[in-house]
């Protein structure tokens, strides 16, 4: 009997450890400045090359690498921040499955490990992705960066002309390329999602597009039935309400928030080499100036990424788009810590 009594004792006890573990505090992002002691920003420039195909298109293979070398770090420096870099590559072992689609999850694992150490030393993230699918990575690692079994209470802002809200059974393309967001939200690929270390998947209430002006029909039907918003280009420009608005619900929901940037959200005259560029888009002033906005607004918003830069970009006119767009984001957090 006293056996039986030690045991149970022994059984309570693990239990009550057990709850309190699930009752730890969330990551306090809001009191966070990505500053040291002595006024330097931290800055995580995060890299993924993986692509869930071989095909290459019109976007360069070693995108990552040419927007990480590309001046930003030079000018991140002169802004004051201490700039560390990170690659997520694949181990021998996941070099050697099956199918592009699974390596593209084993790799948006090992960035999401990079987005959850960043997250723990104190640095922002700057996420240079190959392709969209790459984005994954970056929810699965601040959500896995909560210290909360609520691991849900993360949400994205995703900018693309192309909602990419398709799953296998709607895409036209058949292209993983198009399915992230939709992937993100629970919808199709579970398995390569789950890899990407996002679990649970996001809710809808905790995604808002903006930009879209390319939508397939059978795409938005989807983004309908689900009840997706979206901030308008003339939003973006104007810097209207709707902006403030959507920015407020995905604050009210989640504690992190991923601003997701594919490229061809610009206007084609700035990605004209990109695979897919679009008429009647922002620019990238224009991004620059939301972004300011957003992360001296919002301290929630806890990452950035861009995705896709072309292979051929004369003049570096789509680079030098993507630095103004960084260095917006970071002056909104420098002007939310009163640092500038």
């Amino acid at each position: 009997m006293k056996f039986k009594a030690l045991t149970c004792a022994v059984i309570l006890t693990l239990i009550s450890s057990i709850a309190s573990a699930q009752l730890v505090k969330k990551d306090a992002t809001a009191s966070r400045n990505y500053f040291d002691d002595n006024g330097t920003m931290r800055i995580a420039i995060a890299k993924q090359l993986q692509r869930p195909s071989s095909g290459g298109g019109k976007n360069a293979i070693d995108g990552p690498d040419v927007m990480a070398n590309g001046g930003i770090q030079d000018l991140l420096r002169d802004m004051n921040a201490a700039v560390r870099v990170s690659n997520a590559e694949l181990s021998e072992r996941e070099k050697t499955e099956y199918g592009n689609w699974r390596k593209m999850g084993y790799a948006n694992g090992r960035l999401a490990d990079n987005i959850m150490q960043n997250e723990a030393d104190g640095y922002f993230t700057v996420a240079f992705l190959a392709s969209c699918p790459s984005s994954l990575g970056v929810l699965g690692g601040l959500q896995q960066s909560l210290t909360s079994t609520d691991t849900s209470a993360v949400s994205i802002l995703w900018l693309d002309a192309h909602a990419d809200y398709n799953t296998p059974e709607t895409t036209r393309s058949g292209s993983m390329g198009g399915m992230p967001l939709a992937i993100a939200n629970g919808l199709a690929l579970h398995q390569v999602r789950r890899d990407s270390k996002l679990d649970p998947p996001l809710p809808a209430t905790h995604i808002v597009t903006a930009g879209l002006r390319d939508v397939d029909p059978l795409e938005q039907h989807l983004l309908d039935v689900n009840r997706i918003e979206n901030i308008t280009v003339d939003d973006i420009r104007g810097l209207t309400q709707n902006v403030y608005d959507q920015m407020d619900a995905l604050s009210a929901v989640s504690d992190k928030i991923y601003v997701h940037i594919d490229l061809d959200i610009l206007d084609a005259k700035e990605v004209p080499f990109h695979n897919y560029p679009t008429e009647n888009g922002p620019t990238s002033h224009e991004l620059a100036a939301m972004f300011k906005e957003i992360f001296a607004k919002y301290p929630k918003a806890a990452a950035i990424g861009f995705a896709s830069i072309p292979a051929n970009d004369p003049g570096d006119i789509t680079l030098k788009a993507v630095n103004r767009m960084v260095i917006g984001a970071v002056e909104g957090i420098k002007t939310r810590a009163g640092r500038m």
